[in-house]
């Protein structure tokens, strides 16, 4: 292979070779040379040298012509780029391939026909010698053609592939970047084609792209080839995949989301110039994960290896070969965007009012924005955008950009979080809202609206200008306090983000939200379908739930995604879950609730909390709980989690509790579990020394300890004047729970709202040693500095 002057194969790179064959193929060699002997697949193939565009253009006598084209261009004037990167595009291909180059293309491509057999079909792929730098990518600037068969289909597609270094996209990256067109040179991959048009294809990364947290892979995927994730055309299935417990020896997906799907790409025979083409995507396909578990861990893997060899965070684009199954990574680069941030202000904003949502996708990044929206159908409007507008279009490309750097935000039908559109408003700071299915049809060209990426995976479009404002938090090197800061956390959709802040661990994880919010449907009514006598309901509740194996496995799975997902954010820090603690006429308010739940006329001390766990008419609820609090702990390996039970009112209720816990796999002391109890019931506090031989902590809730202290319902307007957290007796309660605790040998911590709330609350809980507070986010930072000085003055240190 080495008597090549103008080819090389990729066990003949490395990343060294960039400047002889650009990122792209130098990053293909390094890994099928170095990374296939640690069972990382990927396609061989060869590449054609940056020597050999320079050949062809020296050969030619074209470079004159060149400079004619392109000197003095104005980027700004979107024509004026258009006539003359068609011409600049006219000169290489025109150029041709000197005879000698050509003969080592098809000479090359004879020695892969003998590895993969003369069927085999190619994909042409350009490589940029300035490109995948962890500062600038250069990825979707130039040309790829595919599923080429035969050596004139070959060399043509050559020939485009040169030409494509001045598509009006790549001319105007280039401007923007402060590259000289002259410095930039062009090689080309050819490798075999991953048949993925006959089954998935995506791109992953090894780090959360939102928040930039590393411990995660993120996989996406849709059926047929790639650049439909990669441009933006379709919405993807998602899934995150947890790095430490991988490396640990679990094999779990963390959490996944199933994308819409709407299309698929697939080959076109015989045109170089157009090789594949869009078709629907069959309405089961769409309704099913492209890939399944053991495909998402195996490529965790496969990009936990890429990432550890190159020792920095990876975009990787992989494709599923439906001729023989096997998985391949046919790209992989650093990743150039959330990995660049250095985090020392958390930044957040905050909706202030709320209005008509017109419109609803996948956020990208945490912002708002509010503007005048311009609905753009094709390239050919751009014209009609103007600075500061919001940017609705079906889906963009790399040759929208010069208009996508003006908006104030972006919107678009379709495409997932590692779409095209996604990547630019990543880079440039706004937020994005994508795969919103009919939003060009559904926001109104030329109103105000306000789009927001703040509230959790899910993007809104509001009709309108809501006002919002931006908070910012700094999260420097705030030393550790002797108590333990943590965090009370529901939503896992922003638990990477939080886990920015100084903490020790989530001291109150709950459990409604995720119900709430990710399931929706009564325990019971998954269990006994039969007993929901609306029809809509149970309509409801079969859409809601197709595609999981079986009702209870929907439950726990959504359950078990949702909490792992907060403990993985916080990974090894403790991670305090509650159990269930709606009350019945929360419980009646989800979908088939009604029929399970009774009527009662003070739910707030009625049948909630551990009560409900061992009693017939919950405990097979119940038993769902366990299993999803079991699969956290045993089969994702999050380990960090504790179990807490709620409005425990009696020793003896504790004891019943506790062994149907045991029976349904979740046994206190086996595997590390503790098990914690709420106390926020006077007789918690009176009879502490029996209650602290059950568990292994108490965290006081101090909003319904104050409520039972002083007799007040907190939601009575009338006697509202009368709830005081401050109030000396619920102090006391609080005190005698504290230093119960502590004579016991147990854990002592409080996540009601007073800390949060009431700076004097925090020093108290500090002077009396308890051992955790737990506080709402925006919080955290003050409340901590307060807690630094109470210590000072008691001179405490940490470690105490």
């Amino acid at each position: 292979m080495t008597n090549f002057k103008y080819i090389r194969f990729f066990n003949e790179l490395g990343i060294d070779d960039v400047p002889l064959v650009g990122g792209k193929n130098a990053s293909l060699g390094e890994m099928y040379r170095t990374l296939t002997e640690r069972g990382v697949t990927v396609p061989n193939g060869f590449a054609i040298t940056a020597d050999a565009y320079r050949y062809v253009l020296d050969k030619a006598g074209a470079w004159d012509a060149l400079h004619a084209a392109l000197d003095g261009l104005d980027p700004a004037n979107v024509a004026d780029l258009a006539r003359r990167g068609k011409r600049a595009r006219e000169i290489v291909y025109g150029a041709g391939l000197p005879d000698d180059l050509a003969q080592e293309i098809v000479a090359a491509y004879r020695v892969l026909q003998e590895e993969y057999g003369e069927d085999l079909s190619l994909a042409v792929r350009s490589s940029a010698t300035a490109e995948d730098l962890p500062t600038a990518s250069f990825a979707g600037q130039q040309d790829t053609f595919l599923n080429i068969h035969g050596d004139e289909s070959l060399l043509d597609a050559c020939r485009r592939d040169f030409a494509s270094l001045f598509t009006d996209r790549a001319i105007h990256y280039r401007l923007d970047q402060g590259f000289d067109h002259f410095k930039v040179f062009l090689s080309i991959g050819v490798m075999k084609m991953v048949r993925s048009d006959i089954s998935s294809s995506g791109v992953m990364f090894t780090l959360d792209t939102e928040s930039g947290f590393r411990d995660l892979v993120f996989v996406t995927g849709s059926y047929g080839l790639g650049e439909n994730v990669v441009q933006g055309a379709v919405d993807p299935d998602e899934f995150y995949v947890h790095k430490p417990t991988y490396a640990g020896g679990h094999r779990a997906v963390l959490r996944r989301s199933l994308g819409d799907k709407a299309v698929k790409m697939i080959y076109l025979e015989g045109d170089t110039r157009q090789t594949t083409r869009n078709i629907p995507t069959p309405k089961a396909d769409r309704e099913r994960y492209c890939i399944d578990d053991s495909d998402v861990l195996e490529l965790a893997g496969y990009a936990m290896t890429i990432e550890q060899h190159y020792q920095r965070p990876m975009d990787i684009e992989w494709a599923k070969d439906g001729t023989d199954g096997k998985l391949y990574i046919v790209q992989a680069r650093p990743e150039t965007v959330a990995s660049q941030r250095v985090l020392t202000v958390l930044e957040t904003d905050v909706l202030d009012g709320k209005g008509e949502i017109i419109a609803t996708g996948r956020a990208v990044g945490e912002r708002i924005a509010s503007g005048r929206t311009r609905v753009i159908t094709s390239v050919a409007k751009l014209d009609e955008f103007q600075p500061g507008e919001i940017l609705v279009a079906d889906t963009t490309t790399p040759d929208w950009e010069p208009v996508m750097k003006t908006a104030a935000a972006i919107v678009t039908n379709r495409g997932g979080r590692t779409c095209h559109a996604a990547i630019i408003a990543r880079e440039l700071g706004i937020p994005a809202v994508v795969g919103a299915g009919t939003a060009t049809s559904d926001i109104p060209d030329g109103e105000i609206a306000t789009v927001s990426c703040a509230e959790g995976d899910s993007g809104h479009i509001y009709r309108g200008e809501v006002p919002f404002h931006r908070e910012q938090t700094e999260i420097g090197d705030l030393p550790r306090p002797a108590t333990h800061i943590m965090i009370n956390l529901g939503n896992p959709e922003i638990a990477f983000k939080t886990s920015f802040l100084p903490n020790d661990g989530v001291g109150l994880a709950r459990m409604e939200f995720i119900i709430n919010e990710y399931i929706k449907i009564h325990p019971m009514a998954l269990l006994h379908p039969e007993r929901v006598t609306d029809a809509t309901v149970r309509d409801t509740i079969d859409l809601l739930t197709r595609g999981a194996p079986d009702k209870a496995t929907f439950f726990v799975q959504r359950l078990s995604e949702g909490i792992g997902t907060i403990a993985a954010a916080f990974w090894p820090k403790p991670v305090v879950v509650r159990l269930s603690d709606f009350k019945s006429n929360e419980y009646a308010s989800l979908l088939g609730g009604s029929a399970f739940e009774p009527d009662e006329a003070n739910p707030m001390i009625g049948f909630r909390g551990a009560s409900r766990y061992a009693h017939p008419a919950y405990v097979e609820g119940f038993h769902l709980e366990c299993r999803a609090m079991k699969r956290v702990r045993d089969t994702m390996g999050l380990t960090n989690v504790i179990v807490m039970l709620p409005f425990v009112r009696r020793v003896q209720e504790a004891d019943a509790v506790l062994a149907k816990m045991a029976e349904f796999g979740l046994t206190r002391g086996e595997n590390g579990l503790q098990v914690y109890a709420m106390c926020e019931i006077p007789n918690n506090v009176i009879l502490i020394d029996q209650f602290a031989k059950r568990f292994d902590g108490f965290s006081i809730g101090s909003n319904d300890l104050t409520q039972l202290t002083l007799g007040v319902d907190r939601d009575s307007e009338i006697v509202a004047f009368d709830y005081d957290e401050r109030d000396d007796g619920v102090k006391e309660m609080i005190r005698l729970a504290v230093e119960g605790c502590r004579r016991n040998g147990i854990h002592s911590g409080l996540c009601g709202q007073a800390p949060s709330d009431y700076p004097e609350m925090a020093e108290y809980l500090v002077q009396l040693g308890i051992d955790s507070m737990s506080l709402n986010p925006d919080t955290v930072v003050a409340t901590t500095r307060r807690v630094l000085q109470v210590e000072a003055n008691l001179k405490r240190t940490s470690g105490e």
